[in-house]
């Protein structure tokens, strides 16, 4: 919002500001002033405090001050990314021309405008993030969803319900979402303030607008190729990206080659409660790891990001897996082979980016030889994973293009120094461009040109003493004593008379001169044009360099599986179309990486299948293992579709579409709902969207409320998912031990718990799974290691011991009135306080019988002082 001012009395300059900023409304305006870039009014004071620098304020004529902050142009890179973070939508304000060739007001206009979800900015961008823009579009309950990220060319779009975008939405994370001013409200109930969102007209969302301008961006007469014709809603938010991009000032989008459905039938359903369950991408402990920390050893940035997209969305189909465990497997075993290909894959560079900068043309000299960097490490590539003879990798090999042509153009024209920026330094090499080549030798070798000009002339001349000088006169000069000037040819053209010379000047001269003068003007023109023609050439090489970076990416991914695999003992999944998980000797792959070295993780084997062991109600102890035994599992089988190896001794895997989990407490009060309501909407949509391929985990259902309410809500609910149709494979952890009597009523109910040793009054937990149900949970020697006061661990038990003396059956209420009266009295020795236990020795071992006065009085005397 600009600075209220008089439109009558404000400074030029003012006006043409206020002018740019009534375009842009909503964003923060960047007006380039000579070296700075200033932001005036609210924007100066948003500016300022993001920024943390000055405020202050500059006249604007007889209107008034106006509010004034800036910062100079070459700190772009350094103050644009920390505006755009807070959330700003920067409008990049440039001078169109040369201030010194007008004597008017320099014409300003904005170049970009920056926003969180589009930017080429490399301060701004994550490497190892997409950057996401999403186009939201709901109608009658449907959501169509479109992501495009304009850093890489990746345009992906979907269709369906609300839990499905959620899942999308949570898993891809976009930086940015626009959608209709209409469903703001339907936005901020659903998603509440998770992104930065910009709202857009209800004529930007129609269907006629968006498939208009897919079809004309991809000059293709439908969208049938793409699979998304049938996708109304999907096609109206890619339309909406679109036209985004137009409006942010980004038409150079010709690396936006294609759009992709994401078909939910391909990938493992994970909705959004379970990738933040089982810490997938992010950690619920600020100091904690997730799994992507773990299984991330990627060597490319593009690599990286490929892998995040993995994560949240595994395999659905035994080929496509079968054929990453394979390259995997190569990887995994050959290992001169594996040094190889990481060797060639450091060097490859962020080369997705930088396609993506060619057709912005935006990339820089320097960054164009790191794209011929990537070319030499794709051929070696190529020729490393085609000696290989797995089918797999020879197949990678195939597709990957070295783009022969462009690669010896760059290393031929260009200078292998070349600079970071145009203008800072010479960008082609010798022998490119004749007069480039000639210009460089007048600015480098000019003084040997004169020289030499001048010996030439002496010697035609006869004229001994001639030299050649320069003033700002006439410029370069012959200048001939008195002695010689009859022998001056008569070309020459006598400029000035001395005392005791003439000075001339010939054609010759004058056209160096011109070249000499113009010399640094003309190079930087001659590469501007020259840099112009490599960067349109290149542009033809957009598609294969795009399909080189994502063959790079995937063989990146399968290496860091590899690597991972390797170093922490992980094997190969049998991955197939049965409908049984066994897995033996499983492990968490995060937490065993978080232990000391003299704690190994104590590994449990789990079967679930659709008959004898559907269902295992899990019990045992608080801090035994439960929990993590429930996530390893989850996360074991998601491992292994998404291609990798996973920390069992043996695994055997039917293919999984769903997996579901409700693990931990989550409230969400901001919101209104409880603990326990956001555990029944997650154990519902559970419950409603069951596959015969689910696998489905829940931890402590029904803890929330009372127990007798809880108690019952378990038990239906375990027999629920039991006796369904599609018969889900579920591991089901519970406190409520009465559920274990679901085993004697249900088969394929199967009842374990995690072992115990008890030794004298303390309790071990050996983190074993058994057979069996469990009786007890050990709740209070649980409190006890935690340090609750020993008073209060002896009133539980002594409570607990009446309500079990009490309970004869679930249905029998025990009578709370009959529990004994507390009688907590405060006693100092049972302080955990090393000086009241020696104190305590003390007294002990008194003989009070015996003891004297004299004596009684030191002992209180030596008490007193251990309490000093």
């Amino acid at each position: 919002m600009a600075a209220k001012v008089n439109n009558q009395n404000e400074t030029p300059l003012m006006k043409q500001y206020n002018q740019i900023k009534t375009k842009y409304p909503g964003a923060l305006v960047l007006f380039r002033v000579g070296d700075f870039y200033e932001t005036f009014g609210e924007d100066a004071i948003k500016t300022s405090k993001i920024l943390g620098i000055v405020l202050t304020k500059r006249s604007n004529g007889k209107a008034s001050e106006v509010e004034l902050a800036g910062f100079p142009h070459h700190s772009l890179d350094t103050y644009l990314p920390k505006l755009v973070r807070a959330g700003q939508r920067v409008a990049i304000c440039d001078q169109l021309e040369d201030p010194k060739k007008t004597k008017d007001l320099v014409k300003r206009g904005v170049t970009e405008l920056v926003t969180p979800g589009v930017t080429l900015n490399d301060k701004v961008l994550e490497s190892k993030q997409s950057n996401y823009l999403a186009a939201l579009f709901h109608r009658d309950g449907q959501y169509g969803l479109a992501l495009l990220d304009i850093s890489t060319g990746e345009f992906m779009a979907a269709q369906g319900g609300l839990d499905y975008t959620t899942k999308l939405l949570q898993g891809l994370k976009p930086t940015e979402l626009i959608f209709t001013k209409s469903n703001r409200e339907l936005i901020q109930e659903k998603f509440g303030n998770q992104f930065y969102t910009f709202t857009l007209d209800e004529w930007i969302f129609t269907h006629e607008f968006a498939y208009d301008r897919l079809i004309k961006h991809f000059k293709v007469k439908n969208l049938k190729g793409f699979g998304m014709h049938d996708l109304d809603l999907a096609i109206i938010a890619a339309g909406a990206c679109l036209y985004y991009l137009e409006q942010t000032h980004h038409q150079h989008v010709a690396h936006i080659k294609q759009i992709s459905r994401i078909d939910e039938n391909q990938f493992v359903w994970l909705d959004h409660f379970t990738i933040r369950n089982l810490e997938l991408l992010h950690s619920n402990n600020p100091n904690g790891r997730c799994l992507l920390d773990i299984i991330d050893h990627t060597l490319t940035p593009m690599g990286s990001r490929l892998l995040r997209k993995w994560t949240v969305l595994p395999l659905s189909q035994t080929i496509a897996i079968q054929n990453r465990l394979n390259v995997v497997e190569h990887i995994f075993k050959q290992q001169e082979f594996a040094q190889s290909l990481c060797e060639s894959l450091k060097q490859v560079g962020d080369l997705e980016r930088l396609v993506s900068k060619i057709a912005a043309q935006r990339i820089s000299p320097r960054e164009i030889l790191q794209v011929a960097r990537a070319l030499n490490c794709i051929v070696q590539i190529k020729e490393i994973t085609g000696a290989s003879k797995l089918k797999e990798l020879m197949s990678f090999s195939d597709q990957l293009n070295p783009c022969r042509v462009l690669l010896d153009r760059i290393e031929l024209e260009l200078n292998p120094e070349a600079p970071a920026q145009i203008g800072k330094g010479a960008i082609f090499a010798k022998g490119v461009n004749a007069e480039l080549d000639d210009l460089r030798d007048i600015t480098t070798k000019g003084k040997d040109y004169l020289l030499a000009v001048q010996k030439r002339e002496s010697e035609n001349t006869g004229i001994s003493s001639l030299k050649i000088a320069f003033n700002n006169v006439f410029g370069y000069f012959l200048e001939v004593t008195n002695s010689h000037k009859d022998k001056v040819p008569p070309e020459w053209i006598r400029k000035q008379t001395l005392v005791n010379a003439e000075r001339y000047i010939t054609p010759e001269l004058k056209e160096y001169e011109d070249k000499i003068l113009n010399a640094e003007d003309k190079m930087q023109e001659i590469e501007y044009q020259l840099f112009a023609t490599l960067l349109n050439d290149m542009a033809e090489y957009i598609t294969p360099l795009q399909h080189n970076a994502s063959v790079i990416a995937q063989i990146d991914c399968l290496c860091s599986f590899a690597t991972v695999s390797k170093a922490n003992k992980y094997v190969k999944p049998l991955v197939n179309d049965g409908f049984a998980v066994a897995l033996t000797e499983c492990r968490h792959p995060v937490i065993e990486m978080q232990l000391p070295p003299d704690a190994p993780y104590v590994p449990n084997d789990i079967l679930l299948d659709n008959d004898k062991q559907q269902v295992i109600i899990l019990t045992g102890p608080n801090m035994s293992g439960k929990s993590a035994l429930l996530r390893q599992t989850a996360i074991t089988v998601l491992l292994a579709q998404m291609g990798c190896f996973v920390p069992c001794s043996h695994a055997e895997i039917g293919i999984v579409d769903k997996i579901y989990t409700r693990v931990g407490a989550s409230d969400n009060i901001s919101q209104g709902e409880s603990t326990f309501m956001v555990e029944m909407t997650e154990t519902a949509s559970i419950l409603n969207n069951l596959s015969n391929r689910s696998l489905v985990i829940l931890d402590e259902i029904g803890r929330g409320t009372s127990t007798y309410d809880g108690v019952s809500l378990a038990w239906a609910i375990a027999e629920y998912l039991h006796q369904h149709k599609f018969k889900p494979k579920t591991l089901f952890a519970t406190h409520y031990h009465e559920l274990n009597e679901l085993e004697e009523q249900n088969p394929g109910v199967v009842n374990y718990h995690v072992s115990t040793k008890e030794v004298g009054d303390k309790v071990l937990f050996l983190r074993k799974i058994k057979k069996g149900g469990s009786e007890h949970s050990f709740g209070i020697h649980v409190a006890q290691m935690a340090g609750v006061p020993e008073a209060v661990v002896k009133r539980s038990a002594e409570i607990l011991s009446h309500l079990e003396s009490e309970r004869s059956s679930l249905n029998t209420k025990p009578n709370l009135k009959k529990i004994p009266a507390s009688n907590y009295q405060l006693n100092l020795f049972e302080i955990n306080d090393p000086v009241m236990k020696k104190i305590k020795e003390q007294l002990d071992q008194l003989e009070t019988n015996s003891l004297t006065p004299i004596e009684a009085l030191i002992k209180l005397k030596e008490m007193q002082d251990l309490l000093k």
